[in-house]
């Protein structure tokens, strides 16, 4: 039987009570949709998560892909997953009726998506990355395309990835190297090599659909000649048969976790003879391609926040059955040993973990009704308003779970011990999986960078001025109720203190340029994420404490005070560190740009 990985009492708490699912069925794209349906879409995704995939966490990371023969040769359940996931219409799910989806509302699919990787992530893998390449042809692809390949890829017959990645640019991606020549028959030669490549390669379907970037012959340099093309493991000849399409897999990574899931290095027309094909216009690549990148990053920052779950409920559940010491208060050595999470650190650690996975589902959730409301508002100016705070907490959602997440992971581990360090339990697991995270789909650094330097700057900084809104917003709604005016208050000083942060750092961009304006973006990336957790804690301690003015049952009562306990943690233990944060970001001196690499010489 599987353990519990998250709680669908919170889920639906998420969903219904704080962010108001139901509003979304108003609409007439999602009038298909209503409270029964959410209900039972969760819990067969629940039944996926513990019937299907968690049965093969560990064996799929014990037994990891392998290379044989050109082949990559993944474990045998992976076929089965794909299989389900097409024929269950998990993969389809979001998409449009045109393409036999079913329109279902991103809060929805992203509370299953929780369950899923929760479960088992290597496995969650293959259907995400098929849904993500799939929705990019239907976007910017021409019929034939979308023909061609759409329906395949959601009914998991046929892999999809995102191939960016090359050797010696990482990720830098005006530096690829790829490169796609012009064919007399309309398509292009493409001839380079990619590496990291989740999935890129394996025997569980029988065609892997690589969205790749490449530039074309003759294109502008730089970022701006950068074209995006569907390059086939196989593609389809004159007589409707699959062919070898000059893709040779060089290695299969071996990884710290994420084991189940295969990382390829691929090698692309040694025989002059692979054949791309061109999605939109040349030279927009790049543009297309943030649309999956961005969807990416939240799915990472899913993944994230989905383990840092498993390996709370693990030490939960570990920690109320351990026995081990006495209260300090007990001197008697005859009195029986208490569970280890009666003690006050242990409830410190747990307090930690539980903080951080559901302060990052909320912040999670919050973005994926942004989406929704993207997607049926027909006012230009809110549509407008959900797009840029999409874009602004985008990298916020990627790497708040994910930094934080392998935090509360090691946590998990200290509540059991030394066996927590050991294979017989799976938080040993878990930490390693979720390591990947601050480094897929643009680092840390990369998403800090992104923040500061793109999404607080642009449309002259409105994006930060609607975020600052949503806060009030949340701030005044808290001052309703006499339980919260402390932490709204709080809130209130920390969003002051980044704003002073926020236009000192504009102005250091000003007189000293974007190096040194940028120099600690990653710290105040941290900052930022902070305060969207806090800003995600009062919103729910909000609903909390409406909730228990109505008289809810005892069980319901203890529901809502352990969110009220919570939210006060995180305000108590977690938000004073941006104090910190903000007393370096507020100084002139770039400190690490002063620093010569000669000088770490011994």
């Amino acid at each position: 039987m599987a353990p519990k990985i998250i709680s669908m009492r919170n889920l639906k708490f998420l969903l219904y009570e704080v962010f108001d699912i139901e509003t979304l069925t108003q609409y007439p794209y999602y009038k298909a949709h209503n409270k029964k349906m959410f209900d039972l879409v969760l819990d067969a995704a629940q039944k996926i998560g513990t019937k299907l995939l968690y049965p093969v966490f560990e064996e799929m990371d014990r037994q990891v892909p392998r290379l044989e023969n050109g082949a990559v040769k993944v474990h045998p359940q992976v076929a089965t997953i794909l299989q389900e996931f097409g024929e269950g219409g998990w993969i389809s799910a979001r998409f449009p009726e045109e393409f036999d989806g079913d329109q279902m509302p991103l809060l929805i699919t992203s509370a299953c998506w929780l369950i899923f990787c929760g479960a088992n992530y290597s496995a969650a893998a293959f259907p995400a990355l098929c849904a993500g390449a799939a929705r990019l042809i239907t976007s910017f692809g021409n019929q034939r395309l979308i023909d061609t390949y759409v329906a395949k890829m959601l009914s998991g017959q046929w892999q999809g990835t995102m191939a960016l990645t090359e050797p010696q640019a990482g990720s830098s991606l005006t530096d690829i190297t790829t490169t796609a020549v012009p064919a007399d028959d309309g398509t292009y030669r493409v001839k380079g090599r990619k590496v990291f490549i989740s999935a890129g390669d394996h025997d569980a379907t029988e065609n892997v659909i690589h969205l790749m970037l490449a530039k074309i012959e003759g294109a502008p340099v730089g970022i701006k000649g950068v074209s995006l093309f569907v390059v086939p493991k196989k593609r389809i000849a004159a007589d409707d048969e699959l062919v070898a399409n000059d893709i040779v897999v060089s290695q299969i990574f071996h990884k710290l976790g994420y084991r189940g899931c295969p990382i390829t290095e691929l090698s692309m027309g040694e025989k002059d003879d692979c054949h791309g094909y061109l999605v939109g216009e040349p030279h927009r690549g790049i543009m297309y391609m943030f649309q999956m990148m961005n969807e990416e990053r939240i799915g990472v920052g899913t993944a994230a926040a989905a383990i840092a779950s498993a390996a709370y409920y693990a030490a939960l559940a570990y920690t109320r059955e351990r026995p081990q010491g006495r209260r300090l208060s007990e001197k008697d050595p005859a009195v029986p040993q208490i569970p280890i999470i009666e003690h006050a650190d242990v409830k410190r650690m747990l307090l930690f973990q539980r903080s951080v996975v559901e302060g990052s589902f909320a912040l999670l959730l919050q973005c994926a009704l942004y989406e929704g409301l993207i997607t049926v508002t027909k006012d230009e100016t809110e549509k407008e308003k959900y797009r840029l705070l999409l874009d602004l907490l985008t990298p916020v959602a990627k790497t708040y779970p994910a930094e934080m997440g392998i935090q509360a992971t090691s946590q998990a581990i200290q509540c059991f011990g030394g066996y927590g360090y050991c294979e017989d339990f799976p938080v040993e697991q878990l930490f390693r999986d979720m390591r990947i995270h601050a480094i897929h789909e643009g680092t840390t650094g990369i998403q800090g960078m992104d923040l500061l330097g793109r999404k607080l700057v642009m449309h002259e900084g409105r994006a930060g001025w609607l975020f600052i809104e949503e806060l009030q917003g949340t701030i005044a709604a808290a001052g309703a109720y006499p339980e919260l005016l402390s932490l709204a208050k709080r809130l209130d000083a920390a969003q002051q203190k980044l704003q002073d942060v926020t236009l000192h750092l504009f102005g250091l961009a000003g007189e000293k340029g974007p190096e040194v304006f940028l120099a600690d973006a990653t710290l105040f990336l941290e900052l930022f994420g902070t305060v969207a957790i806090a800003w995600q804690w009062l919103l729910q301690s909000v609903k909390a404490q409406a909730a228990l003015a109505s008289g809810p049952s005892a069980a319901e009562t203890n529901f809502y005070q352990g969110k009220l306990y919570t939210g006060r943690y995180f305000f108590s233990y977690e938000l004073p560190k941006i104090e910190g944060l903000a007393i370096r970001l507020l100084e002139t001196n770039p400190l690490t740009m002063g620093m010569e690499t000669a000088f770490f010489n011994d």
